[in-house]
């Protein structure tokens, strides 16, 4: 389903640009293929059989018409299509009508296919080198699809247009959220973390997802941007974790939401030592004194307990604080969580 706006009205000289710049077979399948997710100009090499140089000359037009947007990640630049662009939506409405079933371009779906696959099994390798890190710690607290449930009940079935996720690691998230929102980006700083969510999202056929290289004290993000923002399980490795929520805060649309999952106080040494967490869990009043200092308004939390009980596993805390700069009854409130 789409939730993508109705097409801007353009004048004659910008439709004409826009015009041009598509108009080019191999430009039209570039653009075809960027309308299923992020792709680098080797990968669009490997599917159109190009040479590098003709392929960066071609995206290289279609970037200085606003039709595609390039996001340098280090040595690496990832390429998709504009959201904002005057003629973002005329593209998307285009692509809309090509024939699915056009042999060039089932061709160039079946080798991007196989170019994702060959990213999967790269990115799932790294994971697998270091899945004890994950695995290791939720061993320790409530099963993962509870807390997953514990999300989607705090977002709510309300239309999202755009949502971020912060520190998107895995991009479990994005893949969670994606058939609630319009649109969605997901940073980390990580770069094998960004290919592991990169080949996830493709994997689950999530096509309205994005992730970006960044640094959470220093979002690459434009402010009051984004109707929900997601801290999942971030904090408790940061140095300064009020520094981030001040910076989530500034992203946040009026009237948007901010939803912060993280643990409740503990006082399991080890998971500084093997894990490197920075801080033993959050409470309450801590949490609560930061959202209020990024000036957002708490609005909810809940915990979830281990499910055996034990003293020595982890509660999975979740906190909802939303912008006051609308009216209060105008936003959606999530019937499953309880003001604590």
């Amino acid at each position: 389903m789409s939730f993508a706006e109705p097409a801007a009205l353009l004048n004659v000289e910008a439709a004409l640009a826009c015009l041009r710049a598509a108009g080019e077979p191999t430009r039209l399948r570039v653009l075809a293929l960027l309308a299923q997710g992020e792709l680098t100009v080797s990968d669009l090499t490997d599917i159109l059989g190009q040479s590098q140089p003709r392929i960066s000359r071609h995206l290289k037009l279609l970037v200085d018409a606003g039709l595609v947007e390039r996001h340098r990640e280090g040595a690496w630049a990832f390429f998709g299509l504009a959201e904002q662009a005057r003629g973002a939506s005329a593209v998307r409405a285009a692509l809309d009508i090509l024939d699915v079933d056009d042999p060039i371009l089932v061709r160039d779906r079946e080798r991007l296919e196989r170019v994702r696959g060959a990213h999967h099994d790269a990115a799932a390798a790294y994971f697998s080198a270091n899945a004890e890190r994950w695995d290791g710690v939720r061993t320790l607290h409530v099963a993962e699809s509870d807390v997953e449930r514990a999300v989607l009940a705090a977002v709510g079935s309300g239309r999202i247009e755009a949502a971020l996720d912060l520190g998107t690691g895995t991009g479990r998230m994005l893949e969670l959220l994606a058939g609630r929102v319009g649109r969605a980006v997901g940073v980390d700083s990580n770069r094998d973390m960004l290919a592991l969510a990169r080949a996830n999202l493709a994997r689950a056929g999530v096509s309205n997802a994005q992730v970006r290289q960044g640094d959470i004290f220093a979002l690459p993000v434009p402010a009051d941007s984004f109707d929900l923002v997601v801290v999942h399980q971030v904090l408790h490795f940061l140095d300064d974790p009020a520094r981030a929520l001040r910076e989530a805060a500034r992203t946040v649309r009026p009237g948007g939401r901010l939803l912060i999952v993280d643990f409740a106080p503990h006082a399991i040494e080890a998971l500084r030592e093997q894990h490197a967490h920075r801080r033993l869990g959050f409470s309450p009043e801590t949490m609560t004194g930061w959202i209020v200092a990024a000036g957002l308004e708490p609005v909810s939390r809940a915990d979830l307990p281990p499910s055996d009980g034990a003293g020595d596993k982890l509660t999975v805390s979740l906190w909802l604080a939303r912008d006051p700069r609308i009216v209060a009854d105008a936003v959606p409130q999530p019937s499953d969580l309880e003001v604590a």
